[in-house]
């Protein structure tokens, strides 16, 4: 059977065939019979897909060029004497140049905490465009960093977040060592580790977020040790020096990451963003360690998330996951503006996603990844240059964006990997595939079997259903094109050269087209933007967020109370477009206007709103 359906394959690709999802059409245009054999099979490790490299993949002008361009010359902005005032200053050296304020200084809240962060992402920069003075300013950064580390690890005494600290500086010095090319940086790493270990707790420590200000730093855990697992595996390869992989297993939270394992929901009470972070060191340590009860770690505890997020994708109000059953997230709604710490979690997000979607070729994954870029992480104000950052997306029934209180805190440093990492987010390929998992205008380039390709995508989705992918190939080369296709996507199509199969495409899946490509292939994708509601929880079904696609519709409230008298479900769902990025529904002689996140400005706004509830029989 095996080798009679292999040469039947062969043939039909031989004569130009299309398969999608991984099922012959025979002729293109001909019924496909299976069809129900494309869904993507339930989510399991598999080979992980490979990321391709952050200068693969180019943007056209639009909203994630322009984020990820704003955060670069912000940071190639920064005065680096400033930058590396704490670290001079805390090891005794002379420190000149200014304080940066906030969170950052010598003795503050977390001194140069996002210091790491910005080397990694002025790296990742570096390796998107080969841009010349951001890698001189990486360069220069290591090297002053590294004057700073002496063997006492005079930075971390008095120090409350020594284990976070180090992390993001081991992040940002394996960042210019494989992006940059700063050979010195490895040099530097093991100089720091060694500095930092002292002062580093005995394993992965559960926060404590009661500790009172004077409290002994040693005996309590505001700080995220159970974070360092994940770049310490990179830490290991990277340099092969054995003590990083020593430290990854210490640092392994197995307390939390088995009961995860088991089916066991412990996320309820616990910090959100940083054991979702976590989260991510699971999934490195499964593909480090092949131990399978990490990988079940990581998908579990996606589930948990998933099952108590925001219909924007966001989760947490004020930091902190909600009890299942309990109502919490609708009664947030009240007055907590704390909904979802928005870079930080959508970085750890990406992240998280990034990896359950290589390792199971699952697209709910990048249906997730997706719904959190365009209603969380695309709507995040800029970073203003005296250390303003938006902290927090707000859902309550009078919301607005604000900035965070304390100038650069942690989502100063975020957010700026998080738009470069837009990049390796994008497309995904194995040996026989290329995976499309968000549509992004702009190119993608890679090797198949040798020869060069490109695959262009031009769109205005989510605006748009229209997606068009066009191939430009050195040699004709046969492999599929994996589609994914959204969950709410029901009615997809895919089109080759003006063609489309008679088979229905799965929503919920990704959708394979397998054939001998040439130069000057152009696929159609359409993905209907259907409109449709979510309740926040169970306990509070009439509270819902209209969405359009993966677009959550906010109602705007310049001039008005936020006040609105309930709406028939159907009156929601009659929302219109009016403009290009404007809807409008009108109900009793009332209209009301909806904007997705990105696209609202200083305007309140309304994420969910309220429908009548239909009464039992």
């Amino acid at each position: 059977m095996r080798s009679g359906f292999g040469h039947h394959r062969r043939e039909l690709l031989k004569a130009g065939a299309l398969l999608i999802g991984g099922v012959a059409t025979g002729a293109i245009g001909s019924r496909l019979a299976g069809a129900a054999e494309s869904r993507t099979p339930a989510a399991g490790p598999q080979v992980p897909l490979n990321e391709l490299g952050y200068s693969q993949v180019k943007f056209a002008p639009g909203p994630l060029e322009r984020q990820a361009h704003e955060n670069h010359q912000l940071l190639l902005n920064l005065d680096e004497d400033a930058l590396l005032r704490p670290f001079r200053q805390r090891a005794g050296l002379p420190a000149p140049g200014h304080d940066l304020g906030g969170w950052y200084d010598t003795y503050a809240f977390a001194p140069g905490a996002t210091f790491g962060q910005w080397m990694c992402a002025l790296s990742r920069y570096y390796a998107i465009d080969g841009d010349e003075p951001t890698r001189a300013k990486v360069l220069r950064l290591v090297a002053a960093f590294g004057a700073t580390v002496d063997a006492e690890g005079k930075f971390y005494r008095d120090n409350r977040f020594p284990a976070y600290i180090y992390d993001k500086l081991a992040g940002g010095l394996i960042d210019a060592r494989r992006y940059v090319g700063d050979e010195t940086a490895v040099a530097t790493l093991r100089r720091a580790t060694r500095a930092a270990i002292p002062y580093l707790p005995p394993r992965a420590m559960p926060r404590n977020e009661h500790a009172q200000p004077g409290e002994d730093f040693s005996q309590h855990a505001w700080d995220e040790s159970y974070t360092v697992p994940e770049n310490q595996f990179f830490a290991a390869q990277l340099t092969g020096d054995p003590i990083h992989r020593e430290l990854a297993r210490r640092f392994l939270y197995d307390d939390f990451f088995l009961a995860l394992a088991r089916g066991e929901n412990v996320l309820p009470g616990k910090h959100a963003y940083s054991h979702v972070n976590a989260l991510s060191s699971a999934a490195q340590a499964y593909l480090a360690l092949g131990q399978r009860a990490y990988f079940d770690a990581a998908r579990r505890g996606f589930d948990f998330i998933d099952a108590q997020s925001f219909a924007t994708g966001g989760w947490g109000p004020d930091e902190h996951f909600v009890t299942p059953g309990s109502g919490g997230l609708g009664a947030s709604l009240i007055d907590q503006h704390k909904s979802f710490e928005t870079p930080c979690g959508a970085y750890a997000h990406f992240k998280l996603t990034r990896y359950l979607l290589r390792i199971t070729r699952d697209s709910r994954y990048g249906d997730s990844m997706e719904r959190v870029l365009y209603n969380c992480a695309l709507g995040a104000t800029p970073i203003q240059s005296d250390g303003r950052a938006f902290y927090y997306s707000d859902y309550t029934r009078a919301a607005s964006k604000t900035f965070h209180p304390d100038r650069w805190p942690c989502c100063s440093g975020t957010l700026p990997m998080l738009a470069a990492d837009y990049h390796v987010s994008t497309c995904f390929t194995d040996a026989r595939s290329v995976y499309v998992n968000l549509y992004i205008p702009g190119r993608i380039d890679w090797r198949q079997d040798g020869a060069a390709a490109r695959l262009s995508i031009a769109t205005e989705y989510p605006y748009s259903s229209a997606v068009t992918l066009s191939l430009e190939l050195t040699q004709p080369r046969t492999f599929a094109l994996q589609l994914r296709i959204p969950a709410w996507a029901e009615g997809a199509g895919v089109s080759v050269n003006g063609k489309r199969g008679a088979a229905p495409v799965v929503a919920g899946s990704f959708a394979g087209v397998v054939r001998e490509w040439r130069s000057g292939d152009r696929i159609e994708l359409d993905l209907p933007l259907r409109q449709r509601l979510q309740a926040i929880d169970a306990e509070h079904a009439g509270t819902v967020a209209l969405s359009a696609g993966p677009l959550v519709l906010m109602r705007i409230l310049d001039g008005e109370n936020a006040a609105t008298p309930a709406l028939p479900r159907a009156v929601l769902l009659s929302a219109a477009r009016v403009h290009d990025r404007e809807w409008a529904v009108g109900h009793d002689s009332r209209t009301w206007q909806l904007r997705p996140f990105a696209d609202i400005g200083a305007q309140r706004y309304s994420a969910y709103q309220d429908v009548v509830q239909s009464r039992p029989v």
